[in-house]
């Protein structure tokens, strides 16, 4: 009976995650309640219907905001035996349905970092124990369900599924990206991971082609105009501060001088990118005049969250996003939020097609 759902989060944010599942379930008729810790970097959802979990998973895990990855999991396997984790973690496993690949994780978080010697040594003997009891299998394993083992401490362990195309790809749900020694700023890692996560790959050439403006709003010194202009795309960059000269040097910048909340452009971009940091509810007013001028075809924006009410101000924000959409007649276009790996105290906003 998987009626467990485990949510992997960014450490602080488990209230947000906590209030973001409950509402999930709410919406397709699910009833539960949540445990969850502060700082521990996961929360677990505890649903009343018998398959709950496997039910809720059948909505896109892309309209998530603060979980990383999802997990339909088994009860807690507590007090393992230290000399021999693997035989009772296969015979849980047993009960799922067969996987195509098996991902072995802890919390994102320094304790569970602590843990990372234990996954490593287990990881090969675990495999093979798993195959030989039939429990994963190589044939199209892309089309199976994903096998999550994850320890919550050297003893403790949650095992469970995600289901195939439906999931984080990423193993604990965190793109490894590499900081380009070009780039300016860690800033930059922001907009390439919102392109991961936001725009299949496939539709890159067509979305993110080399021919594109763009407008990057609060852009000195340059980490998000260096991804556009990486791309190809013709920037302008709207800043009272100064850019690094090395992305000035490529001649596809144009450097305006202004404040990026009075700042209208002279036509119409293909992208408008904005990483200000002000209230939410300012930034968002300003995205929604963009989008019901017409002024961009399509955003990634970021809003910095308050201490307090962060997930509220998410809700907040999208309800003002989606009546500007309605106001502007874009039927076609959607809205993604996630808080991003390389957030921090903020979520990133993508709004296109």
């Amino acid at each position: 009976m998987l009626n467990q759902l485990l949510l992997y989060c960014r450490s602080g944010f488990e209230n947000e995650c906590a209030a973001e599942a409950m509402a999930k379930a709410e919406a397709v008729g699910l009833a539960g309640f949540v445990k969850a810790k502060p700082r521990q970097g996961w929360v677990l959802l505890n649903l009343y219907q018998p398959d709950g979990a496997l039910l809720l998973q059948q909505q896109p895990f892309k309209q998530w905001i603060f979980a990383r990855q999802w997990v339909a999991c088994l009860p807690l396997l507590n007090q393992l035996p230290v000399t021999d984790r693997v035989t009772p973690i296969v015979e849980a496993v047993k009960q799922l349905p067969q996987c195509g690949i098996v991902q072995i994780e802890m919390p994102d978080t320094n304790d569970g970092k602590s843990l990372q010697s234990l996954t490593r040594k287990i990881t090969s003997p675990l495999i093979q124990a798993l195959k030989k009891a039939s429990c994963l299998t190589a044939k199209d394993n892309l089309k199976m369900p994903t096998l999550h083992v994850f320890f919550i401490s050297g003893t403790s362990v949650l095992v469970g599924i995600s289901p195939a195309n439906n999931h984080s790809p990423w193993r604990m749900g965190i793109p490894r990206l590499k900081l380009p020694k070009q780039a300016p700023s860690r800033a930059t890692l922001k907009l390439e991971e919102a392109w991961h996560t936001f725009i299949p790959k496939a539709k890159w050439d067509q979305q993110l082609a080399a021919d594109m403006t763009a407008v990057d709003l609060g852009a000195a010194p340059g980490g998000w105009t260096w991804q556009l202009v990486r791309r190809g795309m013709r920037v302008y960059a709207i800043d009272n501060g100064p850019m690094a000269e090395d992305i000035m040097a490529t001649g596809l910048v144009e450097h305006v001088r202004a404040d990026g909340f009075t700042y209208q452009p002279k036509q119409v971009v293909d992208w408008l990118v904005c990483d200000i940091v002000d209230k939410p509810a300012r930034v968002t007013a300003m995205i929604a005049q963009w989008l019901i001028n017409g002024w961009c075809k399509a955003t990634v924006f970021n809003l910095k969250l308050p201490m307090k009410q962060r997930w509220q101000a998410v809700v907040n924000a999208k309800t003002v996003l989606t009546e500007a959409l309605h106001q502007a007649n874009l039927k076609r276009h959607q809205i993604q939020i996630r808080q991003l790996y390389h957030d921090r105290e903020e979520v990133t906003v993508y709004i296109g097609p």
